[in-house]
């Protein structure tokens, strides 16, 4: 009897490629997971084989490749940070960007077939209008935003010149944790606003700033589209199980199609967490747009795919228990 094809998952042992890992393991599918733990954690792969590796390393991409029966990547790995991008540019085109080359000529190679890339609305820079479409121009105003882009164009050129499909998602605000606690997002010097809340709410930040209270929204504040992980990694699997089935390569945008403002956000904050935050007002940040909202019609029309948790509350929920069990690890 011939082995299942395995998936390999670069970058899973991080906060959205482990819960991704975990749901593939649920599924009965065979996992390896290639990460080189820079920012993601061993305990957090829950399900499959971890080996420990760097995705511009050609020769032990292919060795996993071939040695496990790779039919389809799920690649995650890359930097993340918005600001660092900006400080530090080069730092996101060796990773994010020739690093995936690097990957994609393995994979080309190989033969595998299927690869899903995590991608972002980063990549759409300030658009005109409050809400995103897959078509709405992309003008990334960050090197993170850049470096990602060009791997969508990667796989796109790709796709036309050889057998693999893929499916890029675009990611608008990542939030939660695993509602169970047993994973969750642990990245250091994190930069999003339900985890730095939440991170104030239990007493590991001092203070919480709101950058901008004038833009030309309801309250002032700006207004994003804020997907739960659990929904967010489900994405992932309905796309590999679309291109199994024979779909077209294709790009998507993973959110809920709707917005909460910093303030809505920060009030159920403190809601969930029965208590008030320090919150500092301070100017607008640059290139922060007033509104960016998904339009998520190609992402229902196209995948078996049906959020199970759009509601702030869950999602605020899950992340501050997530602080709440980090906190209790740090004590030990």
């Amino acid at each position: 009897m011939t082995e299942k094809q395995a998936v390999m998952v670069t970058g899973g042992a991080g906060y959205i490629g482990s819960h991704v890992v975990r749901q593939l393991g649920e599924a009965g599918e065979r996992v390896v997971v290639l990460d080189n733990l820079s920012t993601g954690f061993r305990e957090s792969v829950l399900h499959g084989e971890l080996i420990i590796g760097d995705t511009g390393d050609q020769a032990l991409v292919s060795d996993v490749l071939q040695k496990h029966n790779v039919g389809a990547v799920m690649h995650f790995a890359a930097h993340t940070i918005v600001p660092e991008s900006v400080s530090n540019p080069l730092k996101y085109y060796k990773n994010n960007t020739c690093c995936s080359r690097n990957l994609l000529e393995c994979c080309t190679q190989a033969g595998v077939e299927h690869v899903i890339f995590s991608s972002t609305a980063a990549v759409y820079g300030i658009p005109q209008g409050a809400k995103a479409n897959e078509d709405t121009p992309t003008a990334p105003i960050n090197a993170y935003g850049t470096s990602k882009l060009m791997t969508e164009w990667m796989l796109r050129d790709l796709s036309l010149a050889t057998n693999l499909r893929h499916v890029a998602l675009r990611y608008f605000n990542v939030a939660g944790s695993d509602p169970e606690c047993r994973i969750g997002q642990s990245t250091k010097k994190a930069t999003l606003l339900i985890k730095v809340a939440c991170e104030a709410a239990v007493g590991k930040r001092e203070k919480l700033c709101i950058f901008g209270t004038d833009y030309p929204t309801p309250d002032g504040t700006g207004i994003r589209d804020y997907i739960h992980v659990e929904d967010l990694a489900s994405a992932h699997l309905a796309a590999l199980d679309y291109l199994r089935r024979g779909g077209d390569s294709t790009t998507l945008n993973c959110g809920y199609g709707h917005g909460y403002s910093v303030r809505e956000v920060l009030d159920a904050v403190q809601r969930v967490n029965g208590q008030a935050l320090n919150i500092i007002e301070e100017p607008r940040r640059a290139g922060d747009p007033p509104e960016l909202v998904a339009a998520i019609e190609r992402i229902q029309q196209t995948l078996d795919w049906t959020p199970r948790h759009d509601d702030l509350d869950f999602i605020v929920k899950t992340s501050l228990a997530w602080e709440r069990t980090l906190l209790e690890k740090a004590r030990g």
